[in-house]
């Protein structure tokens, strides 16, 4: 592949980083905080492919004449680039969250958790809400209603169930939180589709059939559907 091949696939990926750095799309695949070394990252690529064509059409200018014939083959390359950059993958959901085990694998030893804000009901996350439920044996959930966001992954049994992906940096980490549902159950709701349920703590719990990881259940009252969040991992 010669520079200039080189320079407008370096081009394209820098562009596609900025696209999806400057929107929120970004999200779906790093962390927040991830953004700002994105930005930077798009941008020296996108400065090093306008220098690398400039010094190699400046050059060839001044060769006099001289051709040379590269392989085409390596423009193959631009195929993936374009993917990025017209078709933006979604982030994780229930296909992920279905072959993974739970990240709710710590020792289950009892632990001082803090009192929950005021609310009613109280916004909890899945991944706070799980390790209440098993590790402080509900000690801090007991009395009070709950309201957890996820999307609908259908559970061992076949019942659904509450996911959302824990990331550490990117989506290659990603681990799905499991809570398992009980009482007024999303029936018939699509799996990936994101909703939001209000309940209280029940001191039942399943196993996840993929590592052996304690599920807890939520008593759900109430629920709907909402739009899938800007943020979707925790």
């Amino acid at each position: 592949m010669n520079k200039q091949a080189q320079a407008v696939i370096m081009l394209l990926f820098g562009g596609a980083i900025l696209k999806a750095s400057l929107s929120d799309l970004y999200l779906r695949y790093v962390k927040e905080g991830l953004r700002p070394f994105l930005i930077g990252a798009g941008l020296l690529l996108v400065a090093a492919a306008v220098l690398t064509l400039w010094y190699d059409l400046r050059g060839k200018a001044q060769a006099h004449g001289e051709h040379h014939h590269e392989p085409k083959v390596g423009w193959l390359l631009l195929l993936p680039v374009l993917g990025l950059l017209l078709v933006a993958p979604p982030a994780l959901g229930s296909d992920a969250a279905g072959q993974a085990g739970t990240v709710l694998t710590a020792p289950g030893t009892d632990s001082d958790y803090p009192a929950l804000p005021p609310g009613d009901p109280v916004d909890l996350g899945l991944l706070d809400y799980a390790s209440r439920a098993v590790f402080d044996g509900g000690r801090s959930l007991t009395g009070r209603n709950l309201r957890l966001t996820g999307f609908v992954t259908p559970g061992p049994d076949g019942e659904p169930m509450l996911a959302r992906m824990v990331m550490s940096c990117c989506a290659a980490d990603g681990r799905p939180i499991k809570v398992a549902l009980s009482g007024e159950v999303p029936a018939a709701v699509p799996a990936d589709t994101w909703i939001q349920v209000v309940g209280t703590w029940t001191d039942r719990t399943a196993q996840d059939p993929v590592n052996d990881a304690k599920v807890p259940y939520l008593q759900v009252a109430s629920w709907q559907e909402i739009a899938a969040p800007k943020q979707q991992y925790e």
